[in-house]
């Protein structure tokens, strides 16, 4: 079977290549695709077409993506979570640097500087002591959301020294097992916010985290905090931001993501979304998530997607039934009566819920007919069934 890839985006080669040429055609102009690959692109203005049974982000965030839209067709949304953690950690601690010694301000103070010779030596001297930094391990940083990336910047901290504070009601216990034994647990948002010198984000926007660094929370940092935003705009109240630091709150706030009301503010260090910039990490995201698409459109295998269970299922036989449903009552019974009725035979069976959402691998010994098939797309419930 040969199946069309929809790119959306420059995807790095490397992940292309994961696609053998003899059963992918890959395009950035292609009709009726049954895949499409994406960064930055924004799918919510987009005619996503009914041939489409799963969208591919290499990256982590799918805010360019309408994950419910596609949830509801039965379509499974991937991304690369972790890939790009190495390259957003390394720009963390990098902007606590940058915060740590004023680093952008003096550097801006050098270049306006107009001397030369003994008159610029005097200037550099005379201006040094207005940027007079602090060193990591005097300081706490607080790490809000401890998954791939978060992990990494709060065990990259606590290796310089720095005492590390984190919160994540949601951290996995695959994740647990890769923080350093030396790293503390926050009770609360509010408590985290109380104990750090340094906060930083790395969790999802959505409507929970939306301003998480409010006004009442940036209250309880100490004088002379410093706020790191490289997880979403939206997750830090730039309003809230811009009175703490007029207020000398807040002596510093470095973030990927440029607003009009703060990126001139001389306390303020702005980047133009450089978190997973670096040829590695966009190597390392189209690879995972090319070869989870080509997984899931040769095998029905799900991993790595944000609205539909991980369901990974060794294969045994030509014939497998891949189905998405509403998690409802009888739908599997529903289901395995269509392949008795059918006379078909089920070798092996994997059924896994997510939430409202359910998906169901049925490897057959027999042969699935399209009366059968319809059958089982007519059940009241079943969002998607295919053949793979």
């Amino acid at each position: 079977m040969s199946y069309k890839i929809l790119t959306l985006n420059n995807i790095s080669v490397k992940g292309l290549r994961r696609l053998p040429r003899d059963s992918f055609e890959v395009a950035s102009e292609i009709g009726h695709p049954d895949a499409i690959l994406v960064r930055s692109y924004n799918l919510h203005d987009f005619d996503i077409p009914d041939t489409v049974k799963a969208i591919g982000r290499a990256g982590a965030g799918v805010n360019n993506i309408p994950v419910d839209a596609m949830t509801h067709r039965g379509v499974p949304v991937f991304n690369a979570p972790g890939a790009n953690a190495n390259a957003v950690k390394e720009l963390v601690i990098a902007a606590m640097l940058l915060a740590a010694r004023n680093i952008c301000s003096a550097w801006r103070y050098v270049l306006e500087l107009g001397a030369e010779g003994a008159e610029l030596d005097k200037l550099v001297e005379a201006g040094k002591k207005k940027f007079v930094g602090f060193e990591l391990p005097t300081r706490t940083l607080g790490v809000v959301g401890l998954g791939a990336i978060g992990g990494e910047v709060a065990n990259a901290a606590h290796a310089l020294g720095m005492r590390v504070v984190g919160f994540d009601p949601q951290l996995t216990v695959e994740h647990a097992w890769k923080l350093s034994s030396g790293i503390e647990q926050a009770r609360s948002l509010d408590d985290l916010f109380s104990r750090a010198d340094i906060v930083s984000f790395h969790v999802p926007l959505n409507e929970s985290t939306r301003h998480l660094a409010n006004a009442e929370r940036i209250g309880l940092l100490p004088t002379g905090a410093v706020i790191l935003n490289f997880a979403r705009s939206g997750i830090v109240d730039d309003a809230a931001v811009e009175s703490a630091l007029a207020a000398g709150k807040l002596s510093g706030y470095v973030t990927d993501f440029p607003v009009a009301g703060l990126k001139d503010h001389p306390k303020v260090v702005a980047l133009p979304h450089l978190g997973a910039s670096t040829g590695e990490a966009e190597e390392n995201c189209a690879v995972m998530v090319a070869d989870n698409v080509r997984d899931f459109l040769e095998n029905g295998n799900i991993r790595h997607s944000v609205n539909f269970p991980e369901s990974q299922m060794p294969r045994e036989g030509d014939n497998r039934l891949t189905i998405a449903n509403m998690n409802v009552p009888n739908m599997v019974g529903q289901i395995s009566t269509c392949l008795a009725d059918a006379g078909l035979n089920i070798h092996d069976m994997l059924n896994k819920s997510r939430g409202d959402i359910a998906y169901t691998l049925v490897d057959l010994d027999g042969v699935l007919q399209e009366e059968t098939m319809s059958r089982i797309r007519a059940i009241d419930g079943v969002l998607s069934a295919r053949i793979v």
